[in-house]
């Protein structure tokens, strides 16, 4: 079995898709720390716009001092943000609360209006419900992963017109609850839902979309031209859901932009149409029993032909003696057929 690798355009572009690497600075070899600090934080001298507050039990963020931008404070016990806590940092660009006690009850209204120049917020693995805001327009990514949260209050994102990465995956949300909540976020590119308790596709997501993941969710059917819409989208996947034929219009994926496509783990007969710019389809551990070259390819010829690398289709009920002829006309650049 191989391993799927992650695309080198997302760390280029994003940094990592895996948010607790994000951040990671390692294990810092702190020295005395600088007199404009927190005192049982710890501010290196030669990176003095930064605090570090992890790893120290604390149940209340500590007085910042100004000068502040990269705040850390995961794996604490830090229960609530109150509306003045950031009062002297209007200049804080990083703010990671990862691993604490954080519900929404205790985080006030205004808790996040102070930071003007915010530009990334990583608040995964706390007891959130709903997602918090509002939040400053100057954000870019944002991080709410393993949480509780159900529901993204309508208009709660408004007005983030540089927000580029969005990871919300593991947490409690439905296709209702979130329908229309990304209307209007114009510049994003990263989108992942995974994990979450989705029944079907939402509506209202941005065009610009180019990373959307959908993993290991409830969906069983896709709407018909629901993915045409997405003007610059390249990877896609919708694997670990309670796909169909009957749920998958004919032309459901055949989009032109789309470089991958992972389809494993539903319950799929047949290969679904994709277009022939596609080059790594994975649909291990379906049902598939035929194998269908229109599937790739609609003419095949000395232009016309499957631009398919990676093509996995074990945990299925083929094997090659069902491949037709014509297949090593139509992939003639795959390398890898996986049965």
């Amino acid at each position: 079995m191989h391993l799927q690798i992650i695309p080198l355009l997302v760390l280029l572009i994003i940094g990592s898709v895996c948010p607790q690497y994000d951040y990671d600075y390692g294990v810092p070899a702190f020295g005395p720390s600088s007199p404009n600090c927190a005192p049982e934080c710890n501010c290196p001298y030669n990176y003095p716009s930064a605090m570090y507050c992890d790893n120290l039990k604390l149940k209340k963020i500590p007085i910042i001092p100004p000068g502040i931008q990269y705040l850390y404070l995961q794996n604490n016990m830090i229960e609530g943000i109150d509306d003045d806590t950031f009062q002297n940092v209007t200049d804080l660009k990083w703010l990671i609360l990862d691993h604490n006690h954080l519900s929404n009850a205790n985080i006030k209204k205004k808790a996040f209006s102070k930071l003007k120049e915010l530009q990334r917020l990583y608040i995964s693995f706390n007891n959130l419900t709903e997602l918090v805001g509002p939040l400053p327009k100057t954000m870019t990514d944002l991080y709410a992963t393993n949480n509780k949260i159900s529901k993204i209050t309508p208009n709660i994102l408004e007005g983030l017109e540089n927000l580029t990465v969005v990871h919300l995956q593991h947490n409690a949300l439905k296709g209702d609850s979130i329908s229309g909540a990304f209307k209007g976020l114009k510049s994003l590119l990263y989108l992942d839902l995974s994990y979450n308790e989705l029944t079907k596709l939402p509506i209202g997501l941005p065009p610009s979309i180019s990373f959307l993941y959908f993993d290991n969710n409830k969906i069983s059917n896709i709407p018909d031209e629901y993915f045409q819409g997405f003007k610059a989208l390249q990877y896609l996947r919708v694997s670990h859901n309670d796909l169909k034929d009957s749920g998958v219009p004919g032309n459901a994926f055949n989009i032109s932009t789309l470089i991958e496509l992972d389809l494993s783990f539903n319950s799929l007969e047949k290969i679904p149409a994709v277009n022939e710019g596609l080059e790594n389809l994975y649909l291990h551990v379906n049902k598939i029993q035929k194998f269908d070259v229109s599937s790739f390819c609609k003419v095949i010829g000395p232009l016309e032909y499957s631009r398919i690398k990676h093509l996995r289709l074990d945990g299925n009920n083929i094997t090659r003696a069902d491949f037709p002829q014509e297949l090593y006309s139509c992939l003639r650049l795959a390398s890898d057929i996986e049965l």
